[in-house]
Protein backbone atom coordinates (compact mmCIF):
# COMPACT_ATOMS: atom_id res chain seq x y z
CA UNK A 1 0.00 0.00 0.00
CA UNK A 2 2.52 2.29 0.91
CA UNK A 3 6.47 2.78 -0.40
CA UNK A 4 8.94 0.06 1.73
CA UNK A 5 12.33 1.95 0.75
CA UNK A 6 13.65 4.25 3.16
CA UNK A 7 12.27 7.65 3.80
CA UNK A 8 11.91 11.04 5.30
CA UNK A 9 10.92 11.63 9.02
CA UNK A 10 7.42 12.81 8.42
CA UNK A 11 5.96 15.48 11.02
CA UNK A 12 2.16 16.98 11.13
CA UNK A 13 0.16 19.35 12.60
CA UNK A 14 -3.15 20.89 12.37
CA UNK A 15 -1.27 23.79 11.64
CA UNK A 16 2.05 26.13 12.15
CA UNK A 17 2.51 25.08 15.58
CA UNK A 18 4.29 22.13 15.41
CA UNK A 19 7.24 23.75 13.15
CA UNK A 20 8.48 24.05 16.81
CA UNK A 21 8.59 20.62 17.14
CA UNK A 22 9.90 20.09 13.82
CA UNK A 23 12.91 23.36 14.54
CA UNK A 24 14.01 21.23 17.87
CA UNK A 25 14.31 18.36 15.83
CA UNK A 26 16.01 19.48 12.89
CA UNK A 27 18.34 21.34 15.03
CA UNK A 28 19.45 18.23 17.28
CA UNK A 29 19.24 15.91 13.91
CA UNK A 30 19.63 18.09 10.64
CA UNK A 31 21.56 15.04 8.99
CA UNK A 32 17.83 13.17 8.43
CA UNK A 33 15.53 14.13 5.94
CA UNK A 34 12.01 15.53 6.84
CA UNK A 35 8.77 16.35 5.36
CA UNK A 36 6.36 18.75 7.64
CA UNK A 37 2.62 18.80 6.32
CA UNK A 38 0.00 21.30 7.57
CA UNK A 39 -3.22 21.17 7.65
CA UNK A 40 -3.81 24.60 7.51
CA UNK A 41 -6.88 24.90 5.57
CA UNK A 42 -8.90 22.87 8.38
CA UNK A 43 -7.08 24.21 11.59
CA UNK A 44 -7.39 24.94 14.39
CA UNK A 45 -8.54 21.34 15.61
CA UNK A 46 -8.79 22.33 19.08
CA UNK A 47 -12.51 22.74 19.26
CA UNK A 48 -13.16 19.63 16.89
CA UNK A 49 -14.95 16.14 18.20
CA UNK A 50 -13.10 13.18 18.23
CA UNK A 51 -13.68 11.50 15.60
CA UNK A 52 -13.31 14.68 13.36
CA UNK A 53 -9.93 14.95 14.69
CA UNK A 54 -9.01 11.38 13.61
CA UNK A 55 -10.26 10.86 10.28
CA UNK A 56 -8.29 14.55 9.51
CA UNK A 57 -5.24 13.08 10.84
CA UNK A 58 -5.71 9.74 9.75
CA UNK A 59 -5.99 11.59 6.30
CA UNK A 60 -2.55 13.42 6.90
CA UNK A 61 -1.00 9.93 8.17
CA UNK A 62 -1.55 8.33 5.71
CA UNK A 63 -0.08 10.90 3.18
CA UNK A 64 2.82 11.04 4.45
CA UNK A 65 3.05 7.58 4.40
CA UNK A 66 2.11 7.93 0.58
CA UNK A 67 5.22 9.84 0.57
CA UNK A 68 7.80 7.31 1.58
CA UNK A 69 7.50 8.24 5.40
CA UNK A 70 8.11 5.38 7.43
CA UNK A 71 8.01 7.46 10.95
CA UNK A 72 5.42 9.95 11.43
CA UNK A 73 5.74 12.21 14.53
CA UNK A 74 2.21 13.94 15.34
CA UNK A 75 3.64 17.77 16.27
CA UNK A 76 0.48 18.46 17.74
CA UNK A 77 -1.34 17.56 20.99
CA UNK A 78 -5.30 17.89 19.86
CA UNK A 79 -4.15 15.40 17.06
CA UNK A 80 -1.44 13.36 20.19
CA UNK A 81 -4.96 13.24 22.14
CA UNK A 82 -7.68 12.99 20.04
CA UNK A 83 -6.17 10.48 17.12
CA UNK A 84 -2.71 9.09 18.03
CA UNK A 85 -4.06 5.81 20.49
CA UNK A 86 -6.78 4.66 17.73
CA UNK A 87 -4.00 5.22 14.88
CA UNK A 88 -1.92 2.95 16.65
CA UNK A 89 -4.49 0.54 17.83
CA UNK A 90 -6.46 0.67 14.37
CA UNK A 91 -4.88 1.77 11.37
CA UNK A 92 -1.58 1.00 11.46
CA UNK A 93 -1.81 -2.97 11.96
CA UNK A 94 -3.60 -2.92 8.39
CA UNK A 95 -1.68 -0.05 7.29
CA UNK A 96 1.48 -1.90 8.04
CA UNK A 97 2.63 -2.87 11.38
CA UNK A 98 6.49 -1.80 10.50
CA UNK A 99 5.45 1.48 10.12
CA UNK A 100 5.35 3.86 13.75
CA UNK A 101 3.14 6.96 14.46
CA UNK A 102 4.60 8.64 17.85
CA UNK A 103 2.76 11.73 19.65
CA UNK A 104 4.28 14.63 21.63
CA UNK A 105 2.27 13.68 24.70
CA UNK A 106 4.76 11.23 26.55
CA UNK A 107 8.08 12.30 26.15
CA UNK A 108 6.86 15.66 27.47
CA UNK A 109 4.71 13.38 30.61
CA UNK A 110 7.82 11.40 31.52
CA UNK A 111 10.31 14.15 32.64
CA UNK A 112 7.70 15.92 34.85
CA UNK A 113 7.82 13.78 38.10
CA UNK A 114 12.18 14.76 37.82
CA UNK A 115 11.31 18.47 37.55
CA UNK A 116 8.40 18.99 39.92
CA UNK A 117 9.08 19.63 43.38
CA UNK A 118 5.74 19.38 45.08
CA UNK A 119 4.32 17.33 43.12
CA UNK A 120 1.54 19.73 41.93
CA UNK A 121 1.58 20.45 37.62
CA UNK A 122 -0.33 22.96 35.55
CA UNK A 123 -0.96 22.01 31.91
CA UNK A 124 -2.11 24.96 29.63
CA UNK A 125 -3.58 23.95 26.27
CA UNK A 126 -6.06 24.13 23.48
CA UNK A 127 -9.65 23.32 24.47
CA UNK A 128 -9.43 20.09 22.76
CA UNK A 129 -6.27 18.71 24.58
CA UNK A 130 -7.50 19.90 27.77
CA UNK A 131 -11.56 18.41 27.68
CA UNK A 132 -9.53 15.33 26.52
CA UNK A 133 -7.68 14.96 29.89
CA UNK A 134 -5.05 12.84 27.87
CA UNK A 135 -1.99 14.79 30.10
CA UNK A 136 -4.37 14.12 33.45
CA UNK A 137 -4.56 10.16 32.55
CA UNK A 138 -1.26 9.82 31.21
CA UNK A 139 0.73 11.56 34.11
CA UNK A 140 -2.05 9.79 36.34
CA UNK A 141 -0.33 6.32 34.43
CA UNK A 142 2.91 6.96 35.11
CA UNK A 143 2.81 8.93 37.98
CA UNK A 144 -0.48 8.81 40.25
CA UNK A 145 1.10 10.81 42.67
CA UNK A 146 1.08 13.52 40.92
CA UNK A 147 -1.89 16.43 41.04
CA UNK A 148 -2.64 17.63 37.57
CA UNK A 149 -4.84 20.85 36.89
CA UNK A 150 -5.57 21.95 33.07
CA UNK A 151 -6.50 25.23 32.20
CA UNK A 152 -8.09 25.65 28.28
CA UNK A 153 -6.44 29.19 26.96
CA UNK A 154 -8.90 29.84 23.48
CA UNK A 155 -7.61 33.06 22.35
CA UNK A 156 -3.59 32.21 22.41
CA UNK A 157 -3.61 30.05 19.47
CA UNK A 158 -5.05 33.08 17.45
CA UNK A 159 -2.68 35.54 19.62
CA UNK A 160 0.44 33.38 17.93
CA UNK A 161 -0.73 33.36 14.26
CA UNK A 162 -1.96 36.33 13.97
CA UNK A 163 1.44 37.93 15.06
CA UNK A 164 0.07 39.59 18.34
CA UNK A 165 2.13 37.41 20.49
CA UNK A 166 4.20 40.29 21.53
CA UNK A 167 1.51 42.64 21.63
CA UNK A 168 -0.03 44.88 24.75
CA UNK A 169 -3.22 43.26 24.00
CA UNK A 170 -2.07 39.19 24.54
CA UNK A 171 -0.72 40.40 28.21
CA UNK A 172 -4.83 40.46 29.31
CA UNK A 173 -5.31 36.91 27.95
CA UNK A 174 -2.05 35.36 29.38
CA UNK A 175 -2.58 37.26 32.75
CA UNK A 176 -6.12 35.59 32.45
CA UNK A 177 -5.10 31.97 32.14
CA UNK A 178 -1.80 31.96 34.16
CA UNK A 179 -4.16 33.61 37.31
CA UNK A 180 -7.12 31.07 36.60
CA UNK A 181 -4.84 28.19 36.66
CA UNK A 182 -2.90 29.28 40.05
CA UNK A 183 -5.96 30.16 41.68
CA UNK A 184 -7.19 26.90 41.35
CA UNK A 185 -4.23 25.04 42.93
CA UNK A 186 -1.90 27.86 44.29
CA UNK A 187 0.99 24.82 45.00
CA UNK A 188 1.77 24.34 41.22
CA UNK A 189 5.13 24.53 40.52
CA UNK A 190 5.52 23.51 36.93
CA UNK A 191 3.72 24.69 34.08
CA UNK A 192 3.58 22.45 30.96
CA UNK A 193 2.83 24.22 27.92
CA UNK A 194 0.65 21.96 26.16
CA UNK A 195 0.61 23.24 22.92
CA UNK A 196 3.31 23.81 20.05
CA UNK A 197 2.11 27.32 19.31
CA UNK A 198 3.11 28.25 22.95
CA UNK A 199 6.32 28.69 22.93
CA UNK A 200 6.12 31.42 21.10
CA UNK A 201 4.04 33.27 24.01
CA UNK A 202 7.15 32.21 26.46
CA UNK A 203 8.04 35.62 27.48
CA UNK A 204 4.88 36.36 28.13
CA UNK A 205 3.78 33.52 30.05
CA UNK A 206 7.15 33.75 31.99
CA UNK A 207 6.42 37.78 32.90
CA UNK A 208 2.78 36.65 34.50
CA UNK A 209 4.62 33.35 36.30
CA UNK A 210 5.65 33.54 39.77
CA UNK A 211 9.29 32.71 40.53
CA UNK A 212 10.21 29.05 41.53
CA UNK A 213 7.61 28.05 38.90
CA UNK A 214 9.42 25.99 36.33
CA UNK A 215 7.78 26.59 32.77
CA UNK A 216 8.26 23.39 30.25
CA UNK A 217 8.45 24.14 26.65
CA UNK A 218 8.21 20.31 24.72
CA UNK A 219 9.94 20.62 21.42
CA UNK A 220 13.45 19.90 23.07
CA UNK A 221 12.31 16.92 24.68
CA UNK A 222 10.44 15.89 22.03
CA UNK A 223 13.65 16.04 19.95
CA UNK A 224 15.23 14.47 22.81
CA UNK A 225 12.95 11.50 23.03
CA UNK A 226 13.05 10.63 19.24
CA UNK A 227 16.84 10.55 19.34
CA UNK A 228 16.77 8.39 22.34
CA UNK A 229 13.88 5.81 20.81
CA UNK A 230 15.59 5.82 17.37
CA UNK A 231 19.06 5.28 19.15
CA UNK A 232 16.62 2.17 20.96
CA UNK A 233 15.23 1.16 17.64
CA UNK A 234 17.74 0.82 15.09
CA UNK A 235 15.75 -1.03 13.01
CA UNK A 236 13.89 1.98 11.95
CA UNK A 237 16.88 4.34 12.01
CA UNK A 238 17.47 2.22 8.82
CA UNK A 239 14.23 3.00 7.23
CA UNK A 240 15.04 6.97 7.70
CA UNK A 241 17.32 8.32 4.50
CA UNK A 242 19.54 10.93 5.90
CA UNK A 243 19.98 13.68 2.93
CA UNK A 244 19.23 16.41 5.43
CA UNK A 245 17.02 17.39 3.00
CA UNK A 246 13.45 19.19 4.61
CA UNK A 247 10.05 19.58 2.77
CA UNK A 248 7.11 21.48 3.87
CA UNK A 249 3.45 20.87 2.64
CA UNK A 250 -0.32 22.49 3.76
CA UNK A 251 -3.24 21.82 3.04
CA UNK A 252 -3.76 25.94 2.70
CA UNK A 253 -2.26 29.07 0.70
CA UNK A 254 1.86 28.65 0.02
CA UNK A 255 2.24 32.07 0.49
CA UNK A 256 0.31 32.46 3.56
CA UNK A 257 2.50 29.41 4.82
CA UNK A 258 5.54 30.93 4.10
CA UNK A 259 4.48 34.12 5.77
CA UNK A 260 3.98 32.13 9.36
CA UNK A 261 6.60 29.64 9.12
CA UNK A 262 9.06 32.38 8.94
CA UNK A 263 7.71 33.79 12.33
CA UNK A 264 8.26 30.19 13.82
CA UNK A 265 11.31 28.91 11.83
CA UNK A 266 12.61 33.12 11.48
CA UNK A 267 13.64 31.67 8.40
CA UNK A 268 12.25 31.48 4.50
CA UNK A 269 11.53 28.28 3.03
CA UNK A 270 9.61 25.98 0.05
CA UNK A 271 6.00 24.93 0.37
CA UNK A 272 4.09 22.94 -1.55
CA UNK A 273 -0.05 22.80 -1.73
CA UNK A 274 -1.53 19.11 -1.60
CA UNK A 275 -5.34 18.08 -0.91
CA UNK A 276 -6.20 15.67 1.68
CA UNK A 277 -9.32 14.06 1.58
Amino acid sequence: MFPQTPGPIGLFDSGYGGLTIFDKIHQLMPGYDYVYLGDNARSPYGTRSFEVVYQFTRQAVSRLFESGCQLVILACNTASAKALRTIQQKDLPTWDPDRRVLGVIRPTVELVDTISRTKHIGIVGTSGTITSNSYTIEIGRMYPHIQVTGEACPMWVPLVENNEFNSPGADYFVKKHIDHLLSVDPQIDTLILGCTHYPLLMDKIRAFLPSGITLFSQGEHVAESLRDYLGRHPEMDQKLTKGGSCHFLTTESVDKFSEAASIFLNASISVSQINLS
